[in-house]
């Protein structure tokens, strides 16, 4: 069964590194404290709650890829279709709900600390990497993408994201990752 991923062009591939532009989008998230790996089963949890029926329609919402997952900074409000992000104040962890949702249509959370938000259309810097999400991949990766963004004078904006897009069961190998920096339009 194929799980519907946010929609996007790709403006820019060099080696490991795209340029997408992402469409408009509606997400749920959470803002949870912890370590990533901590903050990501923790979001992941009241999120999947929420679409599994944990709302006031009690409606199933199907599944979509990747969870995204974004430290919370007070500086810039990220617009990312998905995301893990980290901080001092925590983790934003998001899902991007099926594309046949709009705010009006999706049904209110039961768990007050599960929102529901417009995304604008943004545009990132992405690179994809196989493996476990550790810290010290995900540092590699940022660094990374800051360089590509220098050499392509892309202004980035706000910290790193981390995209996951498969079941914690899926063998480490198999597991596709990507790191995304939101770029100015």
């Amino acid at each position: 069964m194929a799980i519907e991923e946010p929609k996007f062009t790709v403006s820019l591939h060099e080696g490991a590194v795209e340029v997408r532009n992402y469409l408009a989008a509606v997400a749920a998230e959470v803002t949870v404290p912890g370590d990533q790996n901590s903050a990501a089963n923790a979001g992941f949890r009241l999120l999947a709650g929420y679409i599994f029926g944990g709302n006031t329609r009690r409606q199933s919402i199907a599944m979509t890829a990747p969870v995204a997952q974004e430290r919370t900074s007070e500086k810039i409000a990220m617009t990312a279709p998905v995301t893990q992000t980290p901080s001092d104040g925590g983790w934003v962890v998001r899902f991007t709900m099926p594309s046949s949702y709009s705010l009006e249509s999706l049904p209110e959370p039961n768990d007050p600390r599960v929102k529901l938000r417009n995304v604008a259309p943004s545009r990132f810097a992405v690179i994809r990497f196989s493996g476990i999400a550790r810290d010290a991949n995900v540092a590699a990766k940022t660094a990374e993408l800051i360089d590509f963004a220098k050499t392509h004078h892309l202004q980035t904006v706000g910290p790193a994201s981390l995209a996951q897009y498969n079941p914690p069961w899926t063998l480490w190998f198999m597991r596709r990752n990507e790191v995304m920096i939101h770029l100015e339009q």
